[in-house]
């Protein structure tokens, strides 16, 4: 996490007030996020059409929204690459961070820098995506417009120095490297789901063709989605509406519905109090299904240095 600290005040937020952050002005659409981002919302809508329907591609959209969206996401980008909440072997690091790139959701370094300017901004000015600046810009907003302070990585790296030391992700950074992830596990998943129509139909090239493009509907675009407004959910959502165990000089807070569909991340209110701490859900009936995978890690020898909750009487109660 970066060292240097900035003043922000504790008290008068003022939703109707809060201006969107000055490095975003004058506002600049940043037209290649829109159009990927449009086009996989609209692929992912071919699953409304029967042909596209397939069991197997159902499954497959979800386990990859636990595979690719609580390991790579939750797990991998968040609370292991951005606060260290945990410390694990560097082929599995790796491994997390290649299946967080399956979500289209940037690289690895530019996500951390993202959510660490996040933490240290939060709900104020500088904050890149608060809602109490509007809601749209919260959920989505912030994605598509440029911010000068995260446009390129020479003006991000300040926050991200740790994870660009290493050349696995330094090399991410380069021509989009990340995003050919994306595209290589989308084209694999497709490919796969055409041999196994293949298999499954007995040589039936027309069934291996379908299931082909149900795998590449279901299996990446739905999944995809679901991912990606599941992470602006806690963004958004979870600055709004919810309730809070803990004093925290943002509005975060603890939505259930959000924590459901993200894995434990809805607990946002816990993790803007205890922002190391690998576990987000502090009472017994917060359920953070993220934590208990890394609580398994652990007890196979594959985590250490778990950051658990300092003890809290609110979140005793």
């Amino acid at each position: 996490m970066p060292t240097e600290e900035i003043e922000l005040p504790t008290e008068g937020i003022d939703p109707q007030r809060l201006p969107l952050p000055e490095a975003t002005q004058p506002l600049k659409i940043l037209w290649q996020y829109v159009i990927v981002l449009l086009a996989i919302h609209a692929f992912a809508l071919l699953a409304l059409l029967p042909y596209m329907f397939t069991w197997s591609g159902v499954l497959l959209a979800i386990l990859g929204h636990f595979t690719f969206g609580m390991l790579g996401i939750t797990i991998g980008y968040h609370r292991l690459l951005t606060h260290r909440g945990f410390a694990c072997p560097k082929w599995l690091e790796h491994t997390f961070a290649v299946f967080g790139m399956c979500n289209l959701q940037d690289s690895p370094a530019r996500w951390v820098a993202i959510h660490r300017m996040h933490h240290q901004h939060s709900d104020h000015q500088p904050d890149p995506h608060s809602p109490l600046a509007n809601f749209l810009w919260g959920h989505v907003g912030w994605v598509v417009c440029r911010h000068r302070d995260l446009d390129r990585t020479s003006h991000y790296e300040r926050y991200v120095r740790d994870l660009l030391r290493d050349p696995f992700y330094l090399r991410l950074e380069r021509r989009g490297g990340w995003f050919f992830v994306f595209l290589a596990h989308a084209v694999l998943i497709a490919v796969a789901g055409a041999l196994f129509g293949y298999w499954a139909s007995g040589g039936v090239t027309s069934e291996s063709i379908r299931y082909g493009y149900s795998w590449a509907v279901w299996a990446v675009a739905v999944r995809t989605v679901f991912v990606l407004h599941g992470t602006w959910a806690v963004n958004s959502l979870s600055h709004v509406f919810g309730y809070r165990n803990y004093e925290t000089r943002d509005n975060s807070r603890n939505n259930w519905l959000v924590a459901l569909f993200s894995h434990g991340e809805g607990w946002h209110n816990n993790h803007h109090a205890q922002p190391r701490a690998a576990a987000h859900g502090h009472r017994w009936y917060e359920f953070d299904m993220s934590w208990r995978v890394i609580q398994l890690l652990e007890a196979v020898g594959l985590a250490k240095d778990v950051v658990r909750p300092k003890a809290n009487a609110a979140a005793e109660e």
